[in-house]
């Protein structure tokens, strides 16, 4: 056993042993501390992927906590939202091909694009091509910016109509002279495959009952976390964002799950005293790199929604994408974090080809 110095104590007092073992019987370097009129039954263990310290408080005199630290090299597991998204269209694409053999049906989605924004432009061509690779039948409807309203609401109500369409999806953004609320009510909610329609918003706020569909980017944000086996029942989970479209359904999927849920926002006081308490952490804000290192517990999992551009003059575009979430600082401390781009993105269109199956198997009756 080795002595080692710490200021304010003497030498003959402290004793460290390097025991080639962690806690979890993994191999590492923890340092034990050892001192004499320490009572045993005081000692406080706690451990992150960067940093492992043991404590020895001693409750029998005003003694200050001794800790001895010894710092790894370690980062956060990537949570790779491409590669899942992949096995998700596959196994779509497998019941799409089962469903087309047994009962000579497609499930078909409608898409309606208002305007000429090019990131919704460029959302829809990637919604169209995902279709498309899996045999799901696409329908399109581009419309000028200037349209009125009810030229979109005749749209929905034809495709309302149509037995061929199993899912409907209004591209928001809408133009500012619409009104998203109406458009948004008027799809069927049996084809209301992004989840927005206010009665499946209901149902998923209800417990004892089940929306028809999940708002697809908060389903692919709590499907990360299944399948990379994170636990949510009985943990701490931080939302931070309340917009109807992620931050409001993801808190109410994890509150269904079983976690403790807070919500962060604009209002919010001291939103990083508030976020370092979470287990899990949901971004959802469109801030750059707000979240640092210093609001996040160690070994917490983070899943960042956020994609905002951002000036970088080495990029041959100009910019670069990053996160709400400053993935730098948070991989040293994070246990698991989602990448940006190819996290939470190709999640979303995941869930929504996934939905468009569900509701063609729901209207057919097939199981």
């Amino acid at each position: 056993m080795a002595s080692i110095k710490l200021p304010g104590f003497s030498s003959s007092l402290i004793k460290a042993r390097f025991l080639p073992f962690n806690h979890d019987g993994s191999r590492g370097n923890t340092v034990v501390c050892i001192r004499r009129d320490v009572d045993p039954l005081s000692l406080e263990f706690s451990s992150t992927n960067s940093l492992r310290t043991l404590s020895l408080r001693s409750y029998a005199s005003s003694s200050p906590v001794i800790s001895a630290k010894l710092t790894t090299e370690a980062s956060a597991k990537v949570i790779d939202g491409k590669s899942v998204a992949k096995t998700i269209r596959d196994e779509v694409a497998a019941e799409v091909s089962r469903m087309k053999d047994a009962i000579g049906v497609a499930p078909g989605l409608a898409v309606i694009l208002v305007g000429n924004k090019k990131d919704s432009a460029t959302y829809v061509r990637n919604k169209k091509k995902a279709c498309e690779s899996v045999g799901i039948n696409s329908f399109e409807v581009h419309l000028p910016e200037d349209s009125a309203e009810q030229e979109v609401l005749k749209f929905i109500s034809g495709f309302n109509d149509d037995p061929t369409v199993h899912g409907i999806l209004v591209q928001l953004p809408l133009p500012s002279h619409m009104n998203e609320q109406n458009i948004l009510n008027a799809v069927s909610l049996e084809k209301d495959v992004d989840g927005f329609h206010p009665l499946n918003i209901g149902r998923l706020a209800m417990r004892g009952r089940d929306p028809l569909f999940v708002p697809c980017t908060p389903k692919g944000c709590v499907e990360l976390l299944h399948r990379y086996g994170v636990e949510i029942k009985g943990k701490r989970a931080v939302v931070i964002g309340r917009s109807n479209i992620v931050g409001m359904p993801a808190a109410l999927l994890l509150q269904r799950e079983d976690a403790t849920v807070s919500i962060v926002h604009s209002r919010t006081k001291n939103p990083e005293e508030v976020t370092r308490q979470a287990d899990i952490i949901i971004s959802a804000v469109g801030q750059p790199n707000m979240v640092r290192g210093n609001w996040i517990k160690p070994g917490a999992v983070i899943i960042d929604v956020g994609i905002n551009p951002v000036e970088d003059s080495k990029s041959p575009r100009g910019y670069q994408l990053v996160g709400d979430v400053c993935y730098e600082e948070a991989c040293k401390v994070a246990s698991a974090i989602t990448p940006v781009p190819g996290g939470v993105g190709p999640m979303t269109i995941a869930m929504l080809l996934s939905n468009t199956l569900i509701s063609a198997k729901r209207m057919h009756n097939f199981q």
